[in-house]
């Protein structure tokens, strides 16, 4: 693992001398439980982002059970398999979804995806430094819970968006992975999302519970972006594989997307460290395995 870690370290010190202004934001979305609605969040949050002016690549990082590709209605004929095998490149498997958004798909279904070896890490990291120039965003999709892969993503990105509903579970998940978070400082705050409120009061409600357990209980600092209503709609355009925001323009589900965006803009963050920082962050954590 050493030799493997100072090998991409030369590569990443040769190729960062190009482009070194240009840094994208990268964001980790994930959930302590799944069904909250996370992947679909994720799609629209990129075309939102993307309607903004913004270069948004979707990396589903979800190893075990990929789904991006089937919710934006296209077939990849690649995807990250291939590219860990070594059979493709990051940039031959991307493929073009709704506004310019780019998706990096997913294996879903592939079981040995879930605990990668050191060459398949060196080939996503290699990949992933590739895109800098071009990505202004780059979501990163995780799956839910908190295995190692997905605190891994958690970690090595910029920042951490949790998704959550009203529902206790969720609530009791939500707070798992902030205690985490907190316990391995690993980000001094995090973004928070509430998915499928009947209104905003219930959504007043279900921030003001997590605000008060964290304050009391943990080091974190927790930001809401907003909150999204259960709306109809939503489950029309999933069965229509095509992106709310887009298919149903008008909604107030598509209201609160828009708005969860411009939160995101115009919030304060930290001066994004680039895919050479979290490729550096990804090494460091894989090296104490």
């Amino acid at each position: 693992m050493a030799d493997q870690a100072a090998k991409l370290r030369e590569i990443i010190k040769f190729s960062s001398q190009e482009h070194i202004q240009h840094k994208p934001r990268i964001i980790t979305i994930t959930s302590g439980k799944g069904g909250v609605g996370k992947t679909n969040f994720v799609i629209n949050l990129a075309v939102a982002l993307s309607k903004k002016g913004k270069r948004v690549v979707i990396f589903d990082a979800d190893l075990g059970m990929a789904n991006a590709d089937v919710l934006l209605g296209v077939v990849p004929s690649y995807t990250l398999y291939d590219v860990l095998q070594g059979s493709k490149t990051l940039q031959e498997v991307m493929i073009s979804g709704p506004e310019n958004i780019q998706l990096i798909p997913g294996a879903s279904g592939m079981e040995e995806l879930a605990n990668l070896d050191n060459f398949q890490r060196e080939r996503l990291m290699q990949g992933l430094k590739k895109l800098e120039v071009d990505t202004d965003f780059l979501l990163i999709d995780t799956g839910a819970g908190i295995s190692k892969n997905v605190l891994g993503f958690v970690s090595a990105a910029d920042e951490l968006i949790v998704i959550l509903t009203p529902e206790p579970t969720s609530l009791t998940d939500a707070y798992g992975i902030m205690k985490i978070v907190s316990k391995f400082k690993l980000h001094p705050a995090v973004h928070m999302v509430v998915n499928r409120v009947n209104s905003r009061q219930e959504a007043m409600r279900t921030i003001s519970k997590i605000e008060v357990v964290t304050k009391k209980f943990l080091q974190l600092k927790v930001s809401p972006l907003g909150y999204i209503h259960d709306d109809k709609v939503v489950n029309k355009a999933v069965m229509k594989q095509e992106a709310f925001i887009l298919k149903y323009p008008n909604s107030v589900a598509a209201d609160n997307i828009l708005q969860i965006a411009t939160n995101l803009l115009q919030g304060n963050f930290r001066p994004p460290k680039g895919t050479t920082g979290f490729i550096n962050r990804l090494i460091s954590l894989f090296a104490k395995e």
